[in-house]
């Protein structure tokens, strides 16, 4: 049997190495026929379709307003009537696609409630190869050709931002692209020309097209599609295991600081899913899942079942119920309502109930399992207990509640029918939603509302009358918060495709040359003397107006781009020294370009395009340069060094409880087989679970 070596390397690791290689820099394959990927082909199907009925519907409106024949006017209004109808069923069906929850949800998730995913903003294919090229011709004085492969590395990347892999490889690529595109901006998006460069990318609620020619809406929609990727990657996270948990935490912290950075960086994007009302509540929302993994992280090894645990983890239960209950406050306000899924709204409001009642049935197992014993910490209790309120009704003080058992008893009663009524809600909620398929959240919300009705059976009196006491409310607390956090993928750092045209800060879009023009250096001009400055690329100063190079057209504050055959754009003096100082009799040539001053020109408006639809965010952008308003992001450079021409250059450079689950396959700690709702002696046997 014989290898195929290449290099010393064989030939299956060259090519395992090579599609390596490949998947980083192509993005996911998108014709795999995984879940996400048909989902996010029937979104940019949708996409088509409805950029497609609103042309029709524009066209049908503009011939509505022009014609005065009452035959034509009926036959336009049953048209627009017609299309109207088609573009609701489409918005629809866009929105049942941001409603499938379950497709990104991790394949072996069967015990945890499933969390939302934002899908991924779709857009246009972009030809840069025509527009570049002009623009390199036109702005550089270069042959466009010569940078074609350039332009396809730029175009393949872009392209491959539309697939990105649901991980952190992919993550990266994203960020790539953003970080490419200042430079690309600076080198080519002149604020005194437009490139003819259309950039439309489609909103991910309701699919209206945005179109603008400057890099902005480009940005600020790459930036959305990170933030999205990290909410992917958390649902996708194992929630069984710690590791699983912290991942899926760090993501969707990093998802709500990618949001609110997009949120504070691009104030007046026109597409209405990156508005600051829509980004803030999904910050929120991507928060809150945060908060609720963190809580599930804490639930996972077992809840003691001591008094302390208890009500720490209902003070925790109820933090998530408090955040859960914001988000669903933000998404039922308009016109944010009118834009995000249904589904959403629901998760939201079923969260709500169901953590503030785990919060009262984890009150209520401490106060009717743990009555005060004589070895107790009588204060610590007390102080604990009153920590859990913000007020106790009828006058009771929390030492009262402690030491009389009837009164102990009636508030636990209170807490345990507050927690049905919760639970009850919650279920009612899920059989109201139009996509009531999460058999696994339907499960838990069961089986969450079957414990706390064993729990007041356990407890409950025949012989009681009805007592209609309302129990406290429950002060919500966390040890850990989530927080935002900014990704350090946001800032990598690239390789301009484009520094053969020259070091930025000079050969950019924004300054101004003459045509290169071609100057003879004798070996006489090094006697008349003038001097070369700075680093990249050298610019000549104190020229003497009576040298045959002066006479030749040389000027001062000329930059050399050329020396004989070879390019200095990028040649500091003393490389540039080293070119010049070996002069025959008969010369050399050098190419120069002179900076042509002139006043920096207004800010050009920007047609933004966007869909005839209303409570459109804004139809106008400003392309501003945002780096030429922060002083901060202007970078001071050093003293350029004088050298004389001539001159040698010297220079260089035990019991516990546990949450319910859908899981039946017992091979969760919780789920062995032992009684899955114990009775209240169990509570005093240190094997006991819930």
């Amino acid at each position: 049997m014989t290898k195929t070596v290449l290099l010393g390397i064989p030939l299956n690791y060259c090519l395992l190495l090579t599609c390596l290689f490949l998947s980083l820099w192509q993005g996911c394959n998108p014709f795999a026929q995984t879940g996400r990927s048909k989902l996010q082909n029937k979104r940019a199907s949708l996409n088509q379709q409805i950029i497609k009925q609103m042309r029709m519907r524009a066209g049908a409106e503009n011939l509505l307003k022009a014609t005065s024949n009452n035959k034509v006017k009926e036959m336009v209004l049953l048209e627009l009537s017609y299309v109207n109808s088609n573009l609701q069923l489409l918005m629809g069906q866009l929105e049942g696609l941001n409603s499938s929850v379950e497709v990104y949800q991790n394949a072996h998730e069967t015990a945890n409630i499933p969390l939302i995913a934002l899908g991924l903003k779709e857009t246009k294919d972009m030809d840069f190869s025509t527009p570049f090229k002009d623009f390199i011709l036109e702005h550089y004085s270069e042959d466009g050709s010569n940078f074609e492969d350039e332009i396809s590395d730029l175009m393949d990347l872009r392209q491959a931002c539309r697939t990105p892999s649901r991980n952190e490889a992919g993550v990266e690529l994203l960020a790539k692209y953003f970080s490419h595109l200042p430079l690309i901006e600076s080198r080519f998006f002149s604020p005194t020309r437009q490139t003819g460069i259309f950039f439309t990318w489609y909103d991910s609620f309701t699919g209206v097209p945005v179109c603008q020619q400057n890099l902005s809406l480009e940005k600020a929609s790459i930036l959305f599609n990170m933030g999205a990727l990290y909410s992917q990657i958390g649902t996708r996270c194992d929630r069984q295991t710690i590791v699983g948990l912290e991942e899926a935490i760090s993501a969707f912290q990093k998802a709500a600081g990618t949001l609110n950075h997009l949120k504070e960086t691009f104030t007046h994007t026109p597409s209405y899913d990156m508005s600051p009302a829509m980004l803030s509540m999904l910050i929120r929302m991507m928060l809150a899942q945060a908060q609720e993994c963190l809580f599930e992280k804490t639930a996972l090894p077992g809840i003691r079942n001591q008094f302390y645990s208890l009500l720490k983890m209902a003070q925790e239960a109820a933090k998530v119920s408090e955040i859960y209950d914001q988000v669903h406050q933000s998404m039922i306000q308009t016109p944010i309502k009118d834009n995000v899924p249904l589904l959403w709204s629901t998760m939201a409001q079923i969260k709500t109930n169901h953590y503030r009642s785990m919060a009262h049935f984890f009150v209520a197992s401490a106060l009717l399992d743990h009555q005060l014993g004589p070895s107790d910490d009588e204060d610590q209790q007390e102080k604990t207990l009153s920590q859990v309120y913000d007020r106790i009704p009828d006058g009771r003080s929390p030492l009262d509640i402690l030491k009389k058992k009837d009164e102990r008893d009636r508030i636990g009663k209170t807490h345990i029918r507050k927690a049905i009524l919760g639970h009850e809600e919650a279920l009612r909620i899920y059989s109201l939603c139009h996509n009531n398929q999460m058999d696994v959240l339907e499960e838990i919300l069961k089986a969450s509302h079957q414990r706390s009705l064993h729990k007041y059976s356990e407890n409950e009196n025949e012989d009681e009358f009805t007592d209609y006491m309302e129990a406290p409310d429950i002060i919500s607390k966390t040890e850990h918060k989530a927080e935002m956090e900014v990704p350090a993928t946001t800032k990598v750092k690239v390789t301009d495709f484009f520094q053969r045209l020259g070091p930025l800060a000079v050969f950019s879009a924004k300054q101004r040359w003459t045509a290169p023009r071609t100057i003879r250096l004798r070996p006489e001009d090094r006697d008349l003397g003038f001097t070369l400055k700075g680093e990249t690329p050298v610019q000549v100063v104190s020229l003497d107006p009576l040298c045959p190079a002066a006479a030749d057209g040389l000027k001062e504050g000329d930059y050399i781009v050329a020396v004989g055959d070879t390019d200095c754009k990028w040649m500091g003096v003393s490389e540039v020294m080293r070119l010049l100082k070996d002069v025959n009799e008969e010369g050399i040539d050098i190419q120069v370009v002179s900076m042509m001053e002139s006043n920096p020109p207004m800010p050009t408006k920007s047609a933004t395009f966007c869909g005839n639809l209303p409570k459109t965010y804004s139809m106008i952008c400003l392309a501003h340069d945002d780096d030429d308003n922060n002083p901060k992001a202007r970078k001071v450079t050093k003293k350029p060094s004088f050298l004389s021409w001539g001159l040698k250059n010297k220079l260089k450079s035990v019991s516990t409880l546990s949450l319910p689950t859908a899981d039946h396959s017992g091979a969760l700690p919780w789920n062995k087989p032992c009684p899955t709702f114990p009775s209240s002696s169990s509570y005093n046997n240190d094997s006991a679970l819930y």
